[in-house]
């Protein structure tokens, strides 16, 4: 999607896709991934995510890449906390006590830049982009937390009857993404109540990419 997709979704408020309360497959299932406590955590496109807040009262530290500057500074207004800003190649980078977010593209994030990452916890990331976008997003994901653990959440659903973001990702295609470099375990499929958007039937299903040959 155009970066400017995004920016006006922010600036009108249209964020659906925004949860109010930290995602139950998260609450669940980020355990099994068997993260020590204070334990750095990678959130992709993290936009001003309840979950942030969860992974932080259980102990972790939270690493976060967004596109928009808009959603990150409400994100530190609504967890108190005033961050200190500086910029960091062609990113800005806000960051308080256990808590760095870069603003900008996330192609734009190098491993320097995020620092070492035990986890990744991608809820809107890989489903927010087109097919088109996916495989590089995949590939460059694992380049810059060197393959990190994963607890990823997916939709399905019959594209041909919505436009995404969320795009339905498949079973399939998240083998054919990271089924090189991951041991993949579906731990929980789900239907979504209501349909998505209230649009569509769909399933929402996590998953487990953990190092391949543990």
């Amino acid at each position: 999607m155009e970066a400017s997709f995004w920016h006006k979704k922010w600036e009108r408020g249209e964020i659906n896709f925004h949860e109010s309360e930290a995602n139950p497959l998260l609450t669940a299932h980020f355990e099994k991934l068997h993260p020590a406590n204070g334990s750095r955590v990678f959130l992709p496109l993290c936009g001003k995510t309840r979950d942030i807040a969860w992974l932080l009262a259980c102990g972790y530290r939270v690493a976060g890449a967004e596109l928009s500057g808009h959603a990150v500074s409400e994100l530190f207004k609504e967890l108190a906390l005033e961050p200190k800003i500086s910029k960091v190649g062609k990113l800005t980078r806000y960051s308080a006590k256990d808590i760095d977010i870069l603003v900008g593209d996330i192609f734009d994030v190098s491993a320097e830049y995020l620092g070492p990452i035990d986890a990744i916890y991608d809820r809107a990331a890989l489903v927010a982009l087109p097919l088109s976008a996916r495989e590089k997003y995949a590939s460059y994901l694992m380049k810059i937390t060197g393959a990190a653990p994963q607890l990823l959440i997916t939709y399905e659903y019959e594209q041909a009857l919505m436009d995404g973001p969320p795009f339905s990702v498949n079973g399939d295609e998240v083998k054919q993404r990271y089924g090189a470099a991951y041991q993949l375990t579906l731990v929980e499929n789900r239907d979504v109540a209501g349909g998505l958007k209230g649009k569509v039937a769909s399933t929402e299903t996590a998953w487990l990419l953990q190092k391949a040959n543990k």
